[in-house]
């Protein structure tokens, strides 16, 4: 079994949406033990520390890409459009959600985020290493 506060089970929870990574509402609202709509009421109390760059709501088409990435019905699925965090919107959740699991989550999930760009950085190496050597040949 998964250990669900685990770098690759939290980086597996990474997503990317208008070019950003981010995380949603409900998965961070697991993660931290709260109800979702919790979290995000303690978002909306503390709206000005999350600009756009920091979370914003997903359009509809974005919500039915994801419906169809992930096989949910509309039956029984998310009946609300959901928050999505980036990096710098995750770290001031920590801020707002003031109990030691809210600070250790956010721990694990910002190590996710820099495993996850160490990988980026590697595969590119990689990559263009590579692309060296098919022109050499």
């Amino acid at each position: 079994m998964v250990n669900p506060y685990s770098i690759e089970a939290i980086a597996t929870r990474i997503l990317l949406i208008r070019g950003k990574r981010v995380m949603l509402d409900r998965d961070l609202a697991l993660l931290y033990n709260v109800e979702t709509k919790q979290l995000v009421r303690q978002v909306r109390r503390n709206i000005e520390r999350f600009p756009e760059d920091f979370m914003f709501q997903l359009s509809k088409g974005e919500l039915e890409n994801l419906r169809c990435q992930f096989g949910t019905s509309s039956w029984g699925g998310t009946r609300y459009i959901p928050i999505v965090f980036t990096e710098q919107g995750i770290a001031m959740l920590s801020g707002i959600l003031r109990s030691k699991r809210a600070v250790q989550v956010n721990i694990q999930i910002m190590r996710a985020f820099v495993q996850l760009r160490r990988m980026i950085l590697t595969n590119t190496d990689l990559r263009r290493k590579i692309e060296q050597m098919e022109k050499k040949i």
